[in-house]
């Protein structure tokens, strides 16, 4: 496998990872190597070397809005002009290993898989934040720590808190019609989310109409082979789970059937003639 950070790091040259993706440069700093999208570079090495790290940079900043994933995720103001809001956040691993792995990776880690995931999806036009780059920092003789920027998307909620009834001006029914949207591109385009859930689903309006965005996606995968059918049954098996686990995790009411109806309906969104190919899409989403 060639290491996706085995590329250009000339000033102003093209990166491209895994031939795949262009428009970013990389930099190398002491003890950090940076790829990010070209125009920012200069933004982005100075607040590394003033700060460090990018995390550590974006925690010092006053925050607009408590975001968490796995850990908080900070929003800063890029210093360009004009300046850009920025969502930072740090990797951590998950999983009875997190203790003993905590935020070490080996290279070249599931950031390049991320940016290339991103550009894939934004090329077909689904939504997603945009992915501005991605710091490696050496953390011992093989691993490394990782901290990755996209642009933050201002008053967005992910769908656990729609589904609470918590998010300002964002109905349910709205919300499921949007999540449909998101699911019908991903399915017509081929890409799975295996760990997709309610809290890596984004709404928010552009203008007057409410999107859906899918996070997360270092981990998408892209199966132009796989029918659209098939790519909807997976994920929307994968969200139901997400929406049934989230009845007791995050005290969200759902009422008898509507789980049923919600996947009948996503399901109804695209042929269904070619389910189950490969041993796909045997569970019943529905339980």
């Amino acid at each position: 496998m060639i290491d996706p950070l085995d590329g250009p790091s000339a000033k102003g040259k093209p990166y491209s990872v895994y031939g795949d993706v262009s428009g970013f440069e990389r930099r190398e700093l002491d003890n950090t190597s940076l790829v990010v999208r070209e125009g920012l570079a200069s933004a982005f090495v100075a607040v590394i070397e003033q700060h460090e790290t990018l995390y550590a940079w974006a925690r010092e900043q006053e925050q607009p809005t408590a975001l968490r994933g796995r850990a908080p995720v900070y929003v800063a103001k890029l210093p360009t002009t004009p300046s850009i809001d920025i969502a930072v956040r740090h990797a951590w691993h998950g999983g009875m290993l997190a203790p003993v792995t905590s935020d070490r990776y080996l290279r070249p880690t599931r950031a390049p898989r991320e940016l290339m995931n991103s550009s894939q999806l934004r090329a077909f036009k689904i939504p997603t934040p945009e992915f501005l780059g991605f710091a490696l920092y050496k953390a011992g003789p093989f691993s490394v720590r990782v901290d990755v920027a996209t642009r933050y998307i201002p008053n967005s909620f992910d769908f656990s808190v729609v589904l609470r009834g918590v998010a300002p001006d964002i109905d349910r029914h709205d919300s499921i019609d949007a999540v449909e949207s998101l699911l019908v591109q991903l399915a017509a385009h081929g890409f799975t989310h295996p760990d997709l859930n309610v809290k890596n689903i984004l709404l928010y309006r552009n203008g007057q109409k409410l999107l859906a965005a899918v996070l997360d996606v270092d981990v998408v995968q892209w199966r132009q082979e796989v029918t659209p059918a098939t790519t909807m049954f997976a994920n929307v098996s994968r969200l139901a789970r997400s929406m049934r686990k989230a009845e007791r995790q995050f005290g969200i009411a759902i009422k008898d059937g509507e789980l049923s109806a919600f996947v009948d309906r996503m399901l109804s969104a695209t042929p269904v003639s070619a389910l189950r190919p490969g041993g796909i899409g045997t569970a019943n989403p529905r339980q």
